[in-house]
């Protein structure tokens, strides 16, 4: 079960567990986790955790604890330098490179904080697709689903990340999102991510899929969780959230075009049933339509943003040894390689000229809601031997969340309330671009709206 920031911290302040003992709860999860840890976590560095989780302890009995990430076990996406392991980003393309050398930013920054590197979690290979499977080394399966039950797809690339937390492996996984990478994961696994304007956050030491998309966030059970995250990834440790009194007065934008088509029943029930909730709480609800984002398929056809960058990166190792890679993946590398210079350039001017309409459209609104995925998360056998639904599923999971790429803005997924037994559905808050800790301000009011946080963590 996932754990929120404030039950562990909480729990480390009040000394009901140590940051030590909180490691060892975590080690024996894995252990009795048995294969599936393995699909979710593809390095451990249990040796480094245990001496960050000493530090920690040390520091809290001198009451000199570096932040409320002091002591948290964390989970790291394997596109991050981590120094000693191997960044293979989920391939075996990587796997026999050297170890890394020097920590990616973001790692120096979580380790400055206090927190708790577990070890690099699963993802799709180079982080592109948003559903999650990996052939290399399994797919995580979904942690939101009975386990007596067929296996459904995490969702991805970040799915290593999302299927710690949920499987309570950790509190906060570290990911990116350049189509939807973290938001979609969450919305599968009933969890809350965050992507944020992507340039906020340094990307250095991150192995790329997209120079200009590429966007370092975070899962995490609640809110708190991705915004303490996202205060320490922009290196300000201190920064605290500007949370609305009430929700009453707030002004939200519903989409009605593009991300509302064809949403599977129990997904548009809990996108009518959240658009309700809000209203009756005394949120102010407008019907709003961004005509230029129906643009955006025709932009991918080719290969887009995402392809050409892509392609750059891989061209050589492509050529060298194709047959190494995921052939899922190759072929959408692949897409972009009869791309010209004139069409990447196109197709970036036409992504400017579309944030620029965009923007105005939203002014005067404190978010954007769309549904973050228009279906649940499908079983997973199907998708592993039948390329075409693959194709379809992959698109179709993707089409919602990359919309806040594309725009370059801020975006926010928020589980919705389910009955018992119901696969998970998220719910999106798209902010408006740099103003990303207004919108996780806003989102803690939201989610207190729709939903009531788990029973307060038990030392026992």
């Amino acid at each position: 079960m996932s754990l929120t920031i404030a039950e562990v911290t909480a729990a480390l302040e009040s000394g009901a567990v140590t940051a030590q003992g909180l490691l060892e709860r975590v080690a024996a999860a894995l252990d009795a986790a048995g294969p599936e840890a393995a699909r979710i976590y593809t390095a451990l560095d249990l040796e480094g955790a245990r001496r960050a989780a000493c530090a920690s302890d040390a520091r809290r009995a001198e009451a000199a604890t570096l932040g409320p990430l002091d002591g948290v076990p964390i989970s790291v996406k394997c596109l991050f330098d981590m120094r000693g392991f191997v960044t293979h980003s989920g391939s075996k393309v990587l796997a026999n490179a050297a170890p890394a050398a020097a920590d990616a930013d973001v790692i120096k920054r979580l380790r400055a904080a206090g927190a708790v590197i577990v070890g690099h979690t699963n993802m799709t290979e180079f982080a592109y697709s948003g559903l999650g499977l990996n052939p290399h080394f399994g797919t995580p399966r979904n942690p939101a689903v009975a386990p007596d039950l067929p296996a459904r797809i995490p969702g991805g690339s970040s799915s290593g990340a999302a299927a710690s937390v949920g499987a309570g492996l950790a509190v906060i996984g570290l990911g990116t999102d350049t189509g939807g990478s973290c938001r979609i994961p969450a919305a599968f696994c009933g969890l809350t991510g965050f992507k944020p304007t992507a340039r906020r956050i340094p990307q250095e030491g991150c192995y790329p899929l997209s120079y200009t998309l590429d966007s370092i966030g975070s899962i995490a059970a609640d809110v708190a969780g991705v915004a303490l995250a996202d205060a320490v990834l922009v290196n300000e440790p201190d920064l605290g959230l500007s949370v609305p009194e009430s929700i009453v007065g707030l002004r939200f934008g519903v989409l009605r075009n593009y991300v509302v088509d064809g949403l599977e029943p129990e997904v548009s029930q809990a996108w009518t049933d959240a658009l309700e909730r809000l209203r009756q709480a005394g949120a102010e609800l407008v019907d709003l339509e961004l005509p230029p984002i129906e643009a955006i398929p025709a932009l991918n056809a080719g290969g887009g943003i995402t392809g050409a960058e892509a392609f750059a990166v891989h061209r050589e190792r492509l050529a060298e040894g194709e047959a190494d890679y995921d052939p899922r993946v190759a072929v959408r590398i692949r897409k972009a390689e009869t791309m010209t210079a004139e069409d990447y350039a196109a197709v970036l001017a036409a992504r400017a000229a579309m944030i620029v309409e965009c923007d105005a459209l939203t002014e005067g609104l404190d978010a954007v809601l769309l549904p973050t995925v228009p279906m649940l998360a499908p079983e997973l056998a199907p998708l592993e031997t039948d390329e075409a639904l693959y194709g379809q599923t992959n698109l179709r999971a993707l089409r919602n969340p990359t919309v806040a790429n594309f725009l370059d803005r801020c975006a926010l997924s928020l589980p919705l309330p389910q009955p018992d037994g119901a696969l998970p559905v998220g719910l999106t808050l798209m902010g408006e671009t740099m103003d990303d800790r207004r919108l996780l301000g806003i989102g803690t009011t939201v989610e207190a709206v729709l939903r009531h946080l788990a029973p307060a963590f038990s030392g026992e």
